[in-house]
């Protein structure tokens, strides 16, 4: 009997201290109850809405690249990449659909899988496959365009979704490739592409909304959308019409003559506007890697050569400047000439001459030249190179210029001092020759070389890049003389061949030793030569360069090229023929 009472008591205990527990919860749970409705609602129905809120990207479009007519060279696609949530996914055997009446429809995952697979047109068991499983992502279409990524995302499959791709396309391939450059996945790469990014790319936005346990989403929630903002287009003053006739025309002169690599430049002497800056080999944006990445640059702006003797011009403008000749003045040249045990001679064999300082420039003496530019001093020399440009870079907006290299004065060794008085000695781009003689056809005004005409904004607002101030390289008068000295030089001296029906023309010719690729020596020469026309108003300036042709350096002519090329100039241009005689200037006495 006492072990009866000593049972029913335990028992009695158990259940006191159940009701006890139970009781304890209960009171917990409403206390939780109170404090989540009561005390902190906001918090714990923001965490709800956290686990619901989806964010998707709206891509920004990146600006184009345009000539300047408005010739597209580079343009943005939209595309989109289809991804998918296998573990997402396969947690619904149906799912509902919103149609666009606003009704709700009943949709099986066979019904929606089999939907998917007939618009992106792939066997159905591949993208039943491809979302099968607990993995959080899957490639199911890569690049479609924005209709079809519309018909996908009306499906509504959960854990179905679309990812903005950005890419770009160069309807031009290969035309000024090189200047327009390319981008990779982080933006732009080379070129204008690189140089232009921060104009050129926009900011994605965002479409915030939230999505319910059924994947789908929740009409009556808010919906939040930040626009994307749109790149700014860039216009170039580059002709894509011109820009073609010169890349074809330098690509058979380096097929005929075997050359490494050629290049034009078209600038406008009055504003500095770069019309054409053609390269051979030049890259096709579109596929970066079918060009060697030696290829891929601007060897215009990146390749320092010594320029030989289209120097001489500097020469001549510098030694008119300074009172000490006049293009008539005479000399008596001799077949070697030596200065300070430096001896030097011209690249064909003559006796003494009777020559006009014109006709010394003519025939492209280096003797005449330095018995003329031995009267400037070593700082005068330097000082007029870098008043025409040399020495430093022209500030172009394209990735890798050279400045050349052009030492101080004080560096210079005895043969150097005089040999940068034709060209050799010293290196620049073949950016800085043409704007050289820009100057030259400016009336002495140096300038700097115009890449950018303007920029739009996405609503096509232009803006207008205004051209910087020039610097004053010699007078107005010692330009004309100059101009008359190298007008000579195609009437009276040694580039008779450059002909331009209908207009006057001048120029001077260059030949220099090719520096070898590995530093040692010379393997090879450059020929070149810049000209202007009309000589009665110069409006544009034409240089052609040549680099490693092979046969006899001597026979060898960029004529055909430059009169090609300046043919097309002004007559895309509309520069009215010239009216009056041309200049020629007497080389002899």
């Amino acid at each position: 009997m006492q072990k009866s009472d000593t049972s029913k008591r335990a028992a009695t205990r158990r259940v006191r201290f159940g009701f006890c527990f139970m009781v304890a919860l209960l009171v917990v749970v409403a206390c939780r109850v109170v404090v989540v409705q009561g005390f902190d609602p906001e918090s714990y129905a923001s965490k709800a809405d956290d686990k619901r809120t989806q964010v998707s990207v709206l891509a920004s479009e990146r600006g184009q690249i345009l000539d300047r007519n408005g010739t597209v060279l580079a343009q943005s696609i939209v595309r989109y990449d289809i991804v998918g949530a296998p573990n997402v996914n396969t947690a619904f055997d149906t799912f509902r659909r919103v149609n666009e009446d606003g009704s709700a429809a009943k949709v099986t995952r066979d019904e929606g899988l089999a939907e998917l697979a007939d618009l992106l047109d792939q066997p159905e068991e591949d993208i039943r496959e491809s979302l099968t499983g607990e993995g959080k992502f899957a490639y199911l279409a890569r690049s479609v365009d924005p209709g079809l990524e519309r018909a996908i995302m009306k499906l509504a499959i959960p854990g179905v979704e679309s990812r903005p791709v950005k890419k770009r396309s160069y309807p031009q391939g290969a035309v000024a490739g090189s200047i327009v450059g390319y981008t990779n996945d982080e933006g732009g790469a080379a070129g204008l592409e690189l140089t232009m990014n921060d104009a050129l790319d926009g900011v994605d936005g965002e479409r915030t909304y939230q999505m319910g346990a059924d994947g789908i989403i929740i009409p009556t929630a808010p919906l939040t959308v930040t626009p994307a903002t749109n790149g700014r287009s860039v216009k170039l003053t580059i002709d894509t019409d011109l820009q073609y006739t010169a890349q074809q025309a330098i690509e058979n002169q380096v097929a005929r003559l075997n050359a490494d690599w050629a290049n034009i430049i078209v600038v406008e002497a009055k504003t500095g506007k770069v019309r054409a800056m053609a390269e051979t080999d030049s890259v096709d944006p579109n596929d970066p890697g079918g060009t060697a990445v030696a290829s891929r640059g601007v060897r215009s702006i990146q390749a320092a050569l010594e320029p030989g003797s289209t120097d001489k011009a500097i020469t001549a403008a510098a030694a008119i400047e300074e009172g000490l000749i006049a293009p008539e003045s005479r000399l008596v040249v001799p077949p070697g000439y030596t200065v300070n045990g430096q001896f030097f001679k011209d690249s064909f064999e003559h006796g003494t001459e009777h020559r006009t300082f014109a006709g010394i420039i003519g025939a492209s003496m280096n003797t005449g030249t330095v018995m003329v530019g031995e009267r400037l001093t070593k700082q005068q020399r330097y000082d007029y190179l870098r008043k025409f440009g040399i020495g430093e870079k022209t500030g172009i907006p394209l990735p890798g210029e050279s400045s050349g290299l052009l030492a101080s004065p004080e560096y210079w060794d005895g043969r150097q001092e005089f040999a940068v008085l034709f060209g050799q000695g010293v290196s620049q781009t073949p950016l800085q020759t043409t704007m050289a003689f820009q100057a030259i056809a400016n009336d002495g005004v140096l300038l700097k070389p115009q890449l950018i005409e303007s920029y739009l904004d996405p609503d096509g607002t232009e803006h207008p890049v205004a051209a910087e101030a020039g610097s004053r390289a010699v007078s107005e008068s010692t330009a004309q003389k100059t101009r008359d000295i190298l007008e000579s030089v195609v009437t009276a001296g040694g580039a008779k061949d450059i002909k331009v029906s209908g207009y006057r023309v001048g120029g001077k010719t260059g030949t220099a030793e090719a520096v070898a690729d590995n530093g040692g020596g010379f393997d090879g020469y450059t020929a070149s030569f810049v000209g202007m026309a009309p000589m009665d108003d110069p409006q544009y300036v034409v240089m052609v360069n040549v680099h490693r042709p092979q046969g006899d350096i001597y026979g060898i002519s960029t004529a055909p090229v430059f009169n090609n090329v300046m043919s097309r100039v002004l007559t895309t241009f509309n520069v009215p023929p010239s009216t009056t005689p041309p200049v020629a200037l007497p080389q002899e006495y």
